[in-house]
Parts: structure tokens; sequence; C-alpha cells
């Protein structure tokens, strides 16, 4: 059932990323490429999941007997935890320029810019 919500939530925010991609407003274009690196985000961590810990797989916790607790993979966090950090720096620079085209063109409307140039 937590599969279910999880796919739900994943596909749900694709779905609005995309809308925002397809919108005139240069501003919501920005935002659905940040909602979609987050849904990206949210999806590698739900497919690390959480397996069964081995003294194999996590050499620290040979010491521990039978009972060794469920470990989740730390190279997807890692990885994903650096995505978010570069996202964010990406949305905040995008946000900038996007603040530029305004000053210069006084609007925010993608297709009058492009009849700009």
């Amino acid at each position: 059932m937590t599969g279910v919500v999880l796919a739900a939530a994943i596909g749900t925010l694709f779905a609005l990323g995309t809308f925002l991609l397809l919108r005139r407003d240069l501003i919501r274009v920005v935002w659905g490429l940040a909602i979609i690196s987050q849904a990206a985000n949210v999806y590698l961590l739900a497919m690390g999941g959480i397996a069964p810990a081995t003294a194999e797989s996590v050499p620290i916790l040979a010491g521990h007997g039978e009972h060794v607790p469920e470990t989740a993979d730390p190279l997807v966090q890692a990885l994903v935890l650096t995505a978010i950090v570069i996202g964010f720096g990406m949305t905040a620079f995008a946000l900038v320029l996007s603040y530029r085209v305004y000053e210069e063109h006084d609007t925010l409307d993608v297709t009058e810019l492009g009849e700009s140039e």
C-alpha cells in the first residue's frame, strides 16, 4: 500500500512539473524544472529501498550476532543529497536570470521573448 501511495505522489510531482514546463510564464517554467528534479530525487530514494543487512554488506555490523538491523544503501542517499544541493543552486541561478530577463525586456512571457529577437 505504501508503494502505491509513493508511486502516486511521484507521478503527481512529475505531472505537475510537466504542466508547469508547458506554461508561457518563465517563472513557472523554472519552478516546473525544479519540481521535476525533486520528483526524480524522490524516485531515486524510493528505488534505493531498505535491504536486509549482512556482515558482508555492512562490515561494522559483523559483531552484532544474529540480529542485524535493516539498512539503506548510503550511496543513493549521498547522490540524492548532492543532487538536491545542485538543484537548489541551479533554481536560484535560473530565478536570478529570469529577473534579469524581466529587467531587459519588461516581460516574462516566453512567446513574447521569442518574438522580440
